[in-house]
């Protein structure tokens, strides 16, 4: 076989884990039992040594469609050729109580929609990241697929045949109105004896887990103009969700290229402070508060759990609150369509990045005023880090972006310290808390002057990456949305002017889509070029959104973009973080920052269209 494109993936999941399913009915990544677990199915990294679990109709040509059932999490694969059409419904039960089995499963019934149609099936489980044999055992209703301490089954009452590469294989016609079911399961350290996989017995399942889905999202609030991708990305977020401990991943997948044939190849099965502080507002907005309490709780449960009084929070956890394990290649492993390495763990868990306090503090704020009051014991740890900051927003950091060149006194990040501060005293008088207030105004101030003195180029008439850098950044969009600066303020336009120019002109702006920062030089420290940052685009939108208020055409310029955007989404409406200069996905994925930008951008444009 050969690569999908990345945008040619749906997913499913259950808040502990994920699959990714491609258009031709092959599941290509998914791990076990949770999202930072070793693969049992890692194809989309290596196509011959990965393993895969696919299913399709036996035939030359044959047309692919795929989409959820409405308002659910479970996806539809449709193939039609000239005998007929079949269609994959895959899923993984919810709606169950929390230690059931059903949440190490995953649910594959292919159905005879017209005609009769050849169906093949092969099921190569590759397990820790192909690093792991195992033993393969068939017996009647399936078959078993056992390590030294984990077994998988795959139930099934279709017969199965060993194949050459450690997995089963089969071939059975499918008649008009006929159906077969598949369950894979992780059984754990026991191995018992799987059972056929019935349809009555599959049918309990998959309508709990619509149920689920559906109810979940009727708790959406939001009906603006975009409701259908807003609640799709509410969806994702809600998978990329880790429910036992309510930590959020980055994105459920690790070391898809930002660079086809290049080396940016991360591990994002983690959940970072940054990205998590901006899903709870997301979540805000559309009134699942329930998730926004969810990350509070982690924060105070299993992030905190380990004293770290007067030094650096960690910028990335497991999602049970732990340090992270060392950044590892796979050397085995050859990488999506070449490119390698494939990492596991993340290396930037032991640098420095000091915007996270701003997006933390941000979060906690909201969550205060939206969600449920701050408890005293977590204020005393805030105060704590509130000190801290006023002892250490001088230093220079790696940023936002995570560069491994070195630190420097990056604006965004100075800039997130101001917000730290700043939701610091707002969080104390709403509350009448205790701390140090003439300090925190102090520091806080002093951040605003720094930044607007040293972070405002002169020659380029914006605000730079860093002191003293002549080249733009498109984190900076994010001063009107966090009310660091009026979004009309003269050097605010002159910066999102400087940002709208194209590459070729100093800007970052090709066709309507934000580079993060130049393509050439970079300041990353790293070799070749990549995409365009697509959160970074909806950050332009809602920048735009803001300053329209007083400039109409910006606020039109502002709608163009964003439903230019929305074309970019894959056929579900997914988005890796990147996007290619031929519009393909690039990047691990779908990427949460993404998802909320549009969720932020959406709510905000459709609020200010609604006013006018």
């Amino acid at each position: 076989m050969s690569y999908l494109p990345i945008e040619d993936y749906g997913i499913i999941g259950n808040m502990r884990t994920i699959a990714l399913v491609g258009m031709n009915g092959s599941i290509d990544w998914h791990c076990s039992p949770n999202f930072d677990s070793p693969s049992v199915f890692g194809a989309i990294l290596d196509d011959s040594k990965g393993g895969r679990f696919q299913i399709a109709p036996v035939a030359d040509t044959i047309r692919h469609k795929q989409f959820y059932w409405p308002s659910t999490n479970i996806l539809v694969t449709r193939f039609s050729h000239e005998d007929g059409i079949v269609e994959i419904e895959d899923f993984m039960p919810l709606g169950f109580n929390p230690d059931s089995v059903a949440y190490h499963q995953i649910h594959r019934r292919v159905r005879g929609v017209r005609g009769s149609v050849r169906v093949s099936v092969a099921c190569r489980p590759s397990f820790n990241y192909g690093r792991q044999q195992h033993e393969l055992r068939l017996f009647d209703g399936g078959a078993s697929f056992d390590t030294n301490d984990s077994h998988f089954s795959l139930a099934t009452d279709v017969p199965l045949q060993r194949d050459d590469h450690g997995g089963v294989t089969s071939e059975f016609i499918l008649e008009e109105g006929q159906s077969k079911t598949f369950i894979f399961q992780n059984n754990g350290k026991s191995a018992p004896a799987a059972t056929p996989a019935s349809e009555r017995e599959a049918k309990e399942p998959f309508e709990r887990t619509v149920k689920f889905w559906q109810d979940w999202l009727a708790r959406c609030t939001y009906r603006g103009r975009w409701r259908e991708r807003v609640e799709r990305s509410a969806l994702v977020l809600k998978l990329l969700t880790f429910e036992p401990t309510g930590a959020i991943v980055a994105a459920p997948t690790t070391s898809l290229p930002e660079v086809i044939g290049g080396s940016r190849n991360w591990d994002y099965r983690f959940s970072w402070i940054r990205d998590a502080a901006f899903t709870v507002y997301a979540f805000v907005r559309l009134g699942f508060f329930q998730e926004a309490a969810g990350f509070i709780s982690w924060l105070q449960h299993y992030a905190a759990k380990h004293p770290r009084t007067g030094v650096p929070l960690p910028t990335v956890f497991t999602i049970y609150g732990e340090h992270l394990p060392p950044e590892e290649t796979l050397a085995h492993w050859g990488g999506y369509m070449g490119s390698a390495p494939v990492r596991i763990g993340n290396a930037a868990s032991e640098q420095y990045q000091a915007d996270i306090y701003g997006e933390l503090m941000d979060s906690l704020y909201l969550s205060n005023k939206y969600v449920g009051p701050i408890a005293y014991d977590f204020w005393v740890h805030i105060r704590h880090r509130l000190d801290w900051i006023c002892d250490n927003w001088q230093l220079p950091d790696e940023g936002i972006w995570e560069v491994r060149s070195g630190k420097q006194h990056f604006v965004y990040s100075k800039l997130m310290n101001w917000v730290a501060l700043d939701r610091g005293i707002r969080l104390a008088d709403k509350r009448s808390f205790p701390g140090d207030r003439h300090r925190w105004m102090r520091e806080r101030d002093a951040i605003y002057e720094e930044v607007m003195t040293k972070g405002w180029n002169e020659n380029r008439q914006a605000f730079t990456q860093y002191y003293g850098s002549e080249d733009l950044d498109a984190s900076v969009l994010i001063m009107p949305l966090v009310f660091f600066m009026a979004p009309t303020d003269p050097r605010m336009i002159s910066t999102l002017k400087a940002i709208l120019e194209e590459p070729k002109n100093g800007g970052l702006v090709s066709d309507g889509l934000v580079y993060r920062y130049p393509p050439q030089p970079r300041v990353d420290g790293l070799p070749g070029e990549e995409g365009t940052f697509n959160m970074c685009t909806f950050w332009l939108v809602e920048a735009l959104t803001r300053a329209g208020t007083t400039n109409p055409k910006w606020l039109d310029e502002a709608r163009l973009l964003f439903e230019r955007m929305l074309g970019y989404a894959n056929h579900l409406g997914l988005y890796a973080e990147q996007t290619s200069a031929q519009g393909q996905a690039l990047g691990n994925f779908p990427q949460a920052f993404t998802h909320l930008a549009l969720i932020s951008a959406a709510f905000n444009l459709d609020r200010t269209l609604g006013s006018k």
